[in-house]
């Protein structure tokens, strides 16, 4: 018996147009009345989490946001790790010349240079207001703060993330993590931030064993915890290599893939 649930959300519960389906909200709250814990693990900030989680599960229930840097259970902050002002400003220095866009989220802050069509696009589903500054004011906020970025986000064409995705591998592989969570949007974190370390410590808070402990996911960013679960699924609309090292493929994040994953499994 699965004792442990870790849903991602974009491409995986949300649909396209970020709305949760009312059979993937019915088969969530059916595990919740079971006693299953059932936690949303998600690239997006908090903020841009707790609006749906509110109507999908319990308040009781923890939340991991920012690729595993940030982690809220009971209205505390119960583990964060942020990537340091040296590696941030390095990525940032590495940035300069590329036509990609980079968006810093420090805590419940988010920052970036220019104001632009894909910072607009993250602003419609965070609803705390970017703040456009230059870098090195960002550096001195966060340098005042004693802290560093949770996240940094790399947005742009998907040739030119991979361009930067191989580059900054280059620089800084094995010192930060980097996936791409979909083609056109880069993930840089911390080593100490992951989603799948984000399992890890939750379900040695509640005693729950790897065996037991599904985890579904649609991206590379979700391919450490879909390895790392009893059963690791993937989504219909996941990419190949992802299907690959998953346990079970179930049907799109637009036909109630999650839903439908439940079903089979429980």
């Amino acid at each position: 018996m699965y004792k442990a649930v870790f849903i991602d959300m974009d491409g995986t519960l949300l649909k396209s147009d970020h709305s949760v389906s009312e059979a993937n909200r019915q088969a969530i709250q059916g595990l919740l009345k079971k006693g299953v814990l059932v936690v949303l693990i998600s690239a997006r900030p908090l903020h841009g989490i707790l609006p749906i989680s509110k109507s999908v599960v319990t308040d009781d229930m923890p939340i991991v946001s920012l690729n595993g840097g940030y982690i809220f259970h009971k209205d505390e902050i119960i583990y964060e790790s942020a990537v340091s002002q040296k590696d941030a400003a390095s990525v940032h220095n590495e940035l300069k010349g590329y036509d990609v866009t980079p968006i810093y989220y420090s805590q419940m802050d988010w920052y970036a240079e220019i104001d632009n069509d894909r910072i607009k696009k993250e602003q419609k589903i965070t609803p705390i207001k970017i703040n456009i500054l230059p870098f090195a004011e960002t550096l001195d906020i966060w340098e005042a703060k004693k802290t560093g970025p949770n996240k940094i986000l790399i947005a742009g064409d998907k040739d030119m993330i991979q361009t930067i995705e191989a580059r900054l591998n280059e620089l800084h592989g094995g010192q930060l993590n980097i996936y791409k969570s979909q083609s056109t949007y880069l993930e840089v974190m911390s080593q100490k931030a992951s989603k799948a370390k984000a399992i890890q410590l939750l379900i040695k808070k509640y005693g729950i064993d790897q065996k037991e402990i599904i985890a579904i996911g649609d991206n590379y960013n979700d391919e450490g915890m879909i390895e790392f679960a009893g059963m690791g699924i993937a989504m219909g609309n996941a990419p190949e290599d992802i299907k690959l090292v998953a346990d079970y493929v179930t049907d799109t994040n637009n036909n109630d893939g999650v839903a439908k994953a439940l079903h089979h499994h429980f």
